[in-house]
């Protein structure tokens, strides 16, 4: 059922409800940039080490190639990864599990770093549901991620979300200072031709990817902080300098998060 008022409130809410963060917006190209995920999905999981570029630079970044890259957890499991190409450094028999706080250092080009993130408990992923409104003359789809939130105050979301095999990723963050303990009323906003940086125009029979991510405190500010910088159209790392967790100022992040994926046929 359409109701564009409920849609614009629940936007509102969703954006009111950020916290403004500080962006070192200076140029950091050279930097080491770590990306690194462990999930409760099936590895092997991937750890990514490259070097920044500027601003004006092709989003082309060197890979980082001889680094030591080590994976531990709180129960004494521990794996060096092995390196794949492209900066890619991968596990081989390493187990992601809800509730454990994973590790990870790193030993490149003379320097360490290290970061920690703690795999909360799943919230079950329970489904899409397809809605749109009518502003002006423009149709608009919205897509609601179907899910409860737990009565404990302090979860985080993080939903990326990709249009047919298009590589573009969009992505979206949530936490439940509003709407704690209550079934989710937030959607995710498809792009339209209005949308800044948009290169697809949500049409009927697109099929919509969606993975929700249960995340920790830490991973939300940076993607929140990221969303900043790049108005929510998507990507990853920047050059510039989100609040990264990952310590002797390198930048990226390291997110140890549960991962579930549907997917929905605009109707």
């Amino acid at each position: 059922m359409k109701n564009t008022f409920y849609i614009i409130l629940s936007l509102l809410a969703l954006t009111s409800c950020q916290k403004e963060i500080d962006l070192d917006l200076t140029d950091q190209s050279g930097n080491i940039v770590i990306e690194g995920n462990v999930t409760d999905q099936p590895g092997p999981y991937i750890v990514r080490i490259t070097k920044s570029v500027g601003f004006s630079k092709p989003n082309q970044y060197p890979a980082v190639t001889g680094a030591q890259v080590i994976l531990s957890d709180n129960t004494g499991q521990t794996e060096t990864l092995q390196y794949v190409g492209e900066g890619k450094y991968q596990t081989i028999a390493f187990a992601g599990v809800s509730g454990r706080t994973y590790t990870l250092k790193v030993q490149a080009e003379g320097k360490q770093y290290m970061a920690q993130s703690t795999m909360p408990e799943t919230v079950y992923f329970q489904g899409l549901a397809q809605d749109s409104f009518t502003f002006g003359n423009k149709k608009s789809y919205t897509v609601l991620p179907i899910f409860t939130d737990p009565v404990e105050l302090g979860n985080r979301y993080l939903f990326n979300f990709t249009i047919n095999n298009l590589p573009k990723k969009t992505f979206d963050v949530f936490s439940d200072n509003v709407n704690n303990g209550l079934p989710n009323q937030r959607p995710l906003l498809l792009p339209n031709d209005d949308n800044k940086g948009a290169d697809h125009e949500t049409v009927v029979g697109d099929t919509i990817h969606v993975e929700m991510q249960c995340i920790d405190h830490n991973i939300f500010t940076y993607y929140s902080a990221l969303t900043q910088i790049s108005n929510g159209n998507g990507g990853n790392v920047t050059p510039a300098n989100p609040p990264s967790n990952i310590s002797n100022g390198a930048l990226g992040y390291f997110s140890a998060h549960t991962s579930s994926k549907l997917h929905l046929i605009i109707q």
